[in-house]
């Protein structure tokens, strides 16, 4: 009686447990109150609540095991058992005058819940044969308590009339009830399915819509009509410091109060007016206390039936932006001081080589003695000084584009040590060594520009641990889990006094010197160089603990080749 597209959830109907337990409780009574328990219905009722109490307890256990294939078995036998309770109910009370006829209707209404149309009408046919049968039994063979049909006007045959219009009657009844209780379920069921597809797929549709907008990487607010926050999605919490839990269905003049009052008049304004704003900026401390700058688009939710339905915003951290734009102009601004400085610095330079010659010549020829002599040895000490300065200066201004090549760092870092070795900003009491997990470690990089640089910050080291002994370390490390090609990170550290933290941000800018007689152009040097390589600098230090500078490279496969120009990829720093 089930059809093949029937699922266990068909037994899970609201309809079917409440039927069958009254359908059981009339059957009981009838049963064992109004027939006394008569003794040919023992063996069907008693296996009537066996497979009722066992469907039941099966569907109980529905959601824990699954029984389907037993459950289909006991609700068709416990019909069945149903069907030969009801027809000795009737056989005994009367047969075509039995009140309790109607206990045939309740089964079929039943079995439409469970059946469907088909079913139905299949339980409809089963229930007229045994009607059919107990009627004409009970007529022709006289049952006990059952009078004969009496003769009406019509002729001899009027009581098989009556008879075969009863059960006809009877019959069309039970198979109308059945079409009409099977199509309702059928029908019942297929707009029950729609509506779930429905409702699942507009279930799908706003949790794909939410998780959209609560991932988009733009912070994003909604207001009502009213001004109270609706929306206010992940990114919005990172950058404001607020969390959506707290502040929705707030009006956003109470929550964005204080200094985050641009905000709530950039929304309300917008409101006001009922008209979309062009992008604007503006300065905010968020919820944390850090200042932020907003950059922010504003726009009216519009809907043709009911007109404004509230305001949207979209708005990001301008922070990265904004250092970026001051990177570029002072980049733009250093390039511009560079040629021009390159200039000046070079035309200075022949005279004052002259000058020094010249005091030279003089200072030998003549046999100047006290003063003069000590004022002829000044002149040269310092204009050898300002030709220093101006060395460096022209380094620095004229650091140009890297030729990039396969580079192996070790042998480089070990020719520069040689080379700090021999400065004479080195003595006996620092002690230099490298520490690297490969014994050969290649980059992409230019070698002149490497050696360079790390001999800037060799020597800036021995010249911050001075007359005092200390050590100084060149580490490679390549990035975890990322093979060959993966960041390669350069740390020279030093255990000399250190940096203190106000002068941490300045250790990098042109002419910024904590020593006596220093130029100010070292470490700008080193910059200007990691910045032609692509690469990136940091550095760490604290006050008695020495200095840490790490360099960041773009490391590279043995057999790899490496274009002369600029590589496309950046670096990252190792986690």
């Amino acid at each position: 009686m089930f059809s093949s597209r029937q699922t266990y959830s068909d037994f899970e109907s609201p309809w079917l447990l409440p039927l069958r337990l009254t359908t059981f409780s009339l059957l009981a009574g009838v049963i064992v109150i109004w027939l006394g328990f008569p003794a040919y219905l023992h063996a069907p009722f008693l296996a009537y609540c066996v497979v009722t109490l066992t469907a039941l307890l099966i569907l109980l256990l529905s959601k824990r095991f699954n029984l389907q294939w037993l459950h289909h078995i006991l609700i068709s036998f416990q019909f069945a058992m149903e069907i030969i309770n009801e027809a000795g109910i009737v056989y005994t009370t009367g047969s075509l005058y039995s009140p309790f006829s109607a206990l045939y209707l309740l089964t079929i209404v039943s079995a439409a819940t469970v059946y469907r149309l088909v079913g139905t009408l299949m339980v409809a046919s089963l229930v007229s044969l045994t009607y059919a049968a107990v009627t004409w039994l009970n007529v022709y063979l006289l049952a006990p308590g059952i009078n004969t049909i009496p003769s009406v006007r019509g002729g001899p045959n009027s009581a098989d009339d009556i008879l075969f219009y009863s059960t006809f009657l009877h019959i069309l009844i039970f198979y109308l009830v059945a079409f009409i209780a099977g199509y309702l379920a059928q029908r019942l069921q297929s707009k029950d399915k729609e509506l779930h597809s429905t409702s699942t797929a507009l279930k799908k549709a706003r949790l794909d819509t939410g998780d959209i907008l609560w991932h988009l990487n733009c912070g994003l607010v909604t207001l009502d009509t009213h001004g109270d926050i609706v929306f206010f999605n992940r990114t919005a919490e990172s950058i404001l410091g607020l969390k959506e839990f707290d502040i929705s269905g707030k009006n956003c003049r109470t929550v964005f109060t204080g200094t985050m009052h641009p905000l709530a008049d950039n929304l309300m304004s917008v409101l006001t007016s009922k008209d979309w704003l062009s992008r604007s900026e503006f300065e905010i401390v968020n919820g944390e206390g850090r200042t932020i700058p907003i950059g922010i688009s504003t726009s009216v939710l519009y809907n043709e039936d009911f007109g404004v339905r509230g305001v949207i915003a979209i708005f990001q951290d301008l922070t990265e932006a904004k250092q970026l734009e001051e990177k570029i102009r002072q980049a733009d601004r250093m390039a511009a001081i560079g040629e021009l400085s390159a200039c000046i610095a070079h035309e200075i330079r022949n005279p004052l080589a002259s000058i020094s010659g010249s005091v030279e010549v003089l200072k030998n020829d003549l046999a100047v003695e006290g003063d003069n002599d000590k004022l002829m040895t000044l002149i040269v000490k310092e204009t050898t000084r300002l030709n220093n300065i101006l060395s460096d200066f022209l380094l620095y201004a004229r650091v140009g584009r890297s030729r990039f090549h396969k580079v192996e760092l070790t042998h480089v870092v070990s020719e520069v040590i040689e080379l700090i070795r021999h400065h004479p900003a080195y003595h006996k009491g620092i002690g230099i060594d490298m520490i690297s997990e490969d014994p050969v470690t290649y980059i992409s990089g230019d070698e002149d520009h490497l050696k360079q640089l790390l001999l800037n910050l060799g020597v800036n080291a021995c010249q911050a641990l001075g007359e005092t002994d200390g050590r100084i370390i060149f580490e490679i490390e390549r990035e975890k889990n990322a093979g060959e090609s993966g960041a390669v990170r350069l740390t020279v550290s030093d255990d000399g006094p250190g940096i203190p933290a106000e002068e941490l941000p300045k250790v990098f800018l042109p002419f910024f010197s904590t020593r006596k007689g220093g130029t100010g152009l070292g470490l700008s040097i080193v910059a200007r160089l990691m910045e032609a390589l692509d690469g990136q600098v940091e550095v760490q230090s604290q006050p008695g603990r020495g200095a840490e500078f790490c360099l960041f490279f773009r490391g590279i496969d043995r057999d790899q080749t490496v274009s002369a120009e600029k590589p496309v990829s950046s670096v990252s720093s190792l986690s």
